[in-house]
């Protein structure tokens, strides 16, 4: 085994109630990675494995970002390349902070993931969305696809309208609904009637190379990070 990437799931709060969401309805969600005090843990990691990539999402990361660029910079310091956050872009409608936190990761992240197609657009203002890609940088546009990018479904349809608002902000491949939580829920006409068993994302048993910590500190259920030493639930990973 060889880990070369860490995740934080920094919040299952969220600023969306989207209907392709693998959570669920995020009712009653509370708590965040506090990083103060996890700090050193990144630096701990790369010591002894060559991480390559360190992603914060959620939930929705950016009501926290403090512990955000908190986490980004330890992996700069450190020395990891890639930093990146999945986020919806929507966590204030005060321009000055939209700017402000914009400017932070500006210094920390190398590249930012823009949760933008009609299932956030549901339910998330567009306009704060827009001012958080024109105030960033590393920034592309992360849509969630239904069925495959390629399927002409109105959710598509109605994606590409979307995308359409936000010229000179390039677009990656972004992710297609997976059939889990809301999505099972809200979109089930869509899914074959024999679904999959595994998530794309899913990692299989015994052959981790990313691991990933939950807003309560528990990292894949052998440790927690608040009161446990990384590498030692590093080593029961393997």
């Amino acid at each position: 085994m060889s880990i070369n990437r860490v995740e934080f799931v920094i919040t299952w709060a969220c600023t969306g109630r989207c209907k392709h969401c693998s959570i669920g309805e995020h009712e009653d969600i509370s708590g965040h990675i506090e990083y103060a005090r996890l700090a050193g843990m990144l630096t701990r990691i790369k010591s002894k494995y060559p991480i390559e990539s360190v992603m914060c999402f959620g939930g929705e990361p950016l009501l926290y970002p403090d512990d955000v660029c908190a986490i980004f910079e330890e992996a700069k310091q450190a020395g990891i390349p890639k930093r990146q956050l999945i986020t919806n872009g929507f966590f204030t409608h005060d321009e000055n902070k939209i700017a402000s936190v914009a400017d932070k990761l500006n210094h920390c992240a190398t590249e930012i993931l823009l949760s933008v197609d009609a299932f956030h657009q549901e339910t998330i203002p567009i306009e704060p969305v827009k001012l958080f890609a024109k105030y960033t940088q590393h920034v592309r546009l992360h849509p969630a696809w239904l069925v495959s990018r390629e399927d002409e479904n109105p959710w598509n349809v109605r994606t590409r309208e979307i995308l359409a608002q936000f010229p000179g902000v390039p677009v990656g491949k972004g992710n297609v609904v997976f059939p889990r939580g809301n999505a099972l829920k809200y979109l089930r006409e869509y899914f074959p009637e024999e679904l999959p068993r595994r998530s794309p994302y899913d990692q299989e048993p015994g052959s981790f190379t990313c691991i990933s910590v939950s807003p309560d500190g528990d990292v894949e259920g052998v440790g927690n990070a608040y009161t446990d030493d990384i590498l030692e639930i590093v080593k029961k990973l393997r």
